[in-house]
């Protein structure tokens, strides 16, 4: 780090260099972003992309007075080096550092904590007008990347903020690249403009003009294109925003801090809701991320001179199980498609897209609608797969109730990233699915205990024909199984019996089967007898096989990497209280709070999940067990 960096302790230091140093510091940010990430992991491009924007804003505006809104978060690590942070920021996404996205307890400056698209807009309208509500008179700038505008959450707040009217500035931040290239009606608007017949009556009469120019000959046609593209450069953002109730300004160089800074000055006094459009590239600065923004959006670790990603596993990755079985499913299967919300390479679809482009739908930034789509597509016959992160399906619960699960439609949900995920923390920990998807009638539900058995679940589920069906698996690779050649329907509903015992029966759900499996081995050395059971099935429950072990009298301990508040114990639980003789029952998964970030194998280890703690805690639970001398039926967690 050299002189710039370390003197600035927070936005107003900014505010006292010249242009040449806010250039020099625009490219140490751009070198100490690379090194860190390229040993801690994290969001590179979209910073990268954001850096002379970021040191714009807090020039101009005085934050935090002042209110900047950060769409997603993925551009904010510029933010966090230059809000007080930069000392810390080379813990950034470790444990007991300081998190990936903006979160409002670790900064003032971080206004609005964020971990999906879509959400600045509304977020930024409330604080304007809850200035306006105090007499207030501040700023409110919210900044969002192209790929936010995918989303229909952006929509209902620019329709919201253009019928109030108060002062709010939009810093739309167009590098053509969310996650994936952006899909959807914005870049199609520009073919409802040019489709118009007074376009085509001006586009005609532009190539009557130039026809009777002398010696022009068949050049005319490449000059009016010409004309037409620079019209819609022009014409067409403006239409759209302020059309929707903003003044519109720009696009204007992103990268270009004298520009911008002149621009957001004069803004700053402009009344009323405002956009100021802003074309910049992701990945700025260094050309590996230049050269592969996809990649580079979020990455692991790697080897900041090469570009290299250090190397992982050999195991198969449950996402390349699902993305090997998906499209060995479609070629025997012609009615299978796929469905995702802007995330084809990090759900693992993007092998499927190449395979069948006609059958593959990506969405946007848009998981409410990808629901819906799918039920749509549904009702035609086909059998629709949707892709996507558990966290983020959170965002569609309502049309997966009432669009697909009350109308019985066969819509497969495959839910990546399910359990804890590690450094993206709370905003991505996919932890509530469990609980959210027992309570839908209709809706099968399985988790796989290894990256062999979700193939096999794979193929169930698009095989299925009474009802939607959702499978959910964690992050990251596999267990190193051997992978079936010749893939089985699972039987619904039905358990497998991987260990029997006299003392104890585990009951463990996905990935949790095989820290059971493992610390009943290790407690058998303590001469407890554990019976192992793979539940597969959250939904149905394969009741009558732990009727058989309640039966018997023994008490149950159930395993899941979910939140234990309505989740796979409490339906385990919920049954065997209805038994004639029920039995005590220890639940075993994530409390009742919002996990931090850290590494996943760290987080299960505070969370109690590995196998050292599920050793000692059964041993302490059933030390409990034998002191009680009447064996009250109880649950605990």
């Amino acid at each position: 780090m050299n002189g710039l960096l370390k003197r600035i302790e927070g936005p107003e230091d900014l505010k006292r260099l010249s242009l040449d140093d806010l250039r020099a510091l625009a490219e140490e940010l751009r070198r100490t972003i690379v090194e860190v990430v390229s040993v801690t992991g994290g969001h590179l491009g979209a910073g990268l992309g954001a850096v002379e924007l970021t040191l714009a804003l807090h020039r101009v505006f005085d934050a935090p007075r002042d209110r900047i809104v950060w769409d997603v978060g993925h551009q904010a690590y510029p933010h966090k080096l230059l809000t007080g942070r930069r000392d810390r920021f080379h813990t950034i996404r470790q444990k007991g550092g300081i998190s990936g996205f903006p979160k409002r307890t670790e900064s003032e400056y971080d206004t609005f904590g964020v971990g999906h698209a879509s959400t600045a807009i509304s977020a930024a309208l409330g604080m304007a007008s809850a200035r306006d509500i105090r007499g207030e008179s501040h700023r409110v700038v919210a900044v969002v990347g192209d790929g936010g505008l995918t989303g229909g959450l952006s929509y209902e707040g620019l329709n919201n903020a253009g019928y109030i009217g108060t002062d709010i500035l939009l810093v739309l931040n167009d590098n053509e690249m969310s996650i994936s290239p952006n899909v959807g009606a914005i870049s199609k608007y520009l073919t409802r403009l040019v489709s118009a017949p007074v376009y085509r009556r001006f586009e005609s009469d532009v190539y009557e003009l130039l026809g009777k120019m002398p010696r022009l000959g068949r050049a005319a046609q490449s000059v009016a294109g010409r004309i037409r593209e620079s019209l819609q450069t022009l014409i067409v953002p403006t239409i759209l925003f302020e059309e929707l109730g903003f003044k519109y300004f720009g696009p204007i160089d992103g990268h270009d801090l004298p520009s911008l800074i002149r621009t957001l000055e004069r803004l700053k006094e402009v009344r009323g809701p405002v956009v100021l459009h802003t074309l910049s590239q992701k990945g700025k600065g260094y050309k590996f991320a230049e050269g592969d923004s996809v990649k580079f959006h979020g990455v692991g670790s790697f080897d900041a001179k090469t570009g290299q990603s250090e190397s992982k596993s050999d195991a198969l990755s449950y996402t390349g199980a699902f993305s090997e079985t998906i499209v060995r499913e479609a070629k025997n299967e012609p009615r299978i498609v796929a469905v995702t919300a802007a995330m084809p390479s990090g759900t693992g679809l993007s092998e499927f897209s190449k395979a069948y482009p006609s059958r593959f739908f990506d969405v946007g930034i848009a998981e409410q609608h990808a629901v819906t789509f799918a039920a749509g597509l549904a009702t035609e016959g086909l059998k629709p797969v949707v892709a996507v992160y558990s966290s983020f399906l959170q965002r569609a619960y309502d049309q997966l109730i009432h669009d697909v699960a009350l109308q019985n439609l066969n819509v497969a949900f495959v839910l990546d990233r399910a359990g804890v995920v590690g450094e993206d923390g709370p905003t991505h920990h996919g932890v509530f699915d469990l609980s959210y998807l027992v309570a839908v009638p209709n809706l099968v539900v399985m988790s796989p205990k290894d990256e062999n058995e979700l193939r096999h679940m794979v193929h169930t589920a698009v095989g299925y024909d009474d009802g939607p069906v959702a499978i959910r698996f964690p992050r990251g690779s596999g267990l190193g199984v051997p992978l079936d050649q010749s893939l089985r329907r699972l039987p619904i509903g039905e358990a497998e019996v991987m260990m029997d015992g006299a003392d104890l029966v585990f009951v463990a759900l996905g990935s949790m089967v095989a820290p059971a499996y493992a610390a009943a081995e290790a407690l058998a050395d303590s001469g407890l007898s554990c019976a192992v059971l793979n539940a597969r099935f959250l939904k149905p429950l394969d009741e009558a096989l732990l009727a058989t072990y309640v039966g018997r009298g023994m008490p149950l301990v159930t395993f899941e990497e979910g939140t234990l508040a309505g989740g796979f114990g409490s339906i385990v639980t919920d049954f065997v209280q209805s038994q004639e003789k029920p039995v005590p029952v220890l639940r075993i998964g994530i409390p009742d709070r919002f996990v931090d970030h850290a590494t996943r194998g760290e987080l299960l280890a505070d969370l109690g999940l590995d196998v050292t703690s599920i050793c000692r805690r059964v041993l302490q639970w059933r030390e409990r067990l034998e002191k009680t001398t009447l064996r009250l039926p109880h649950a605990s967690a």
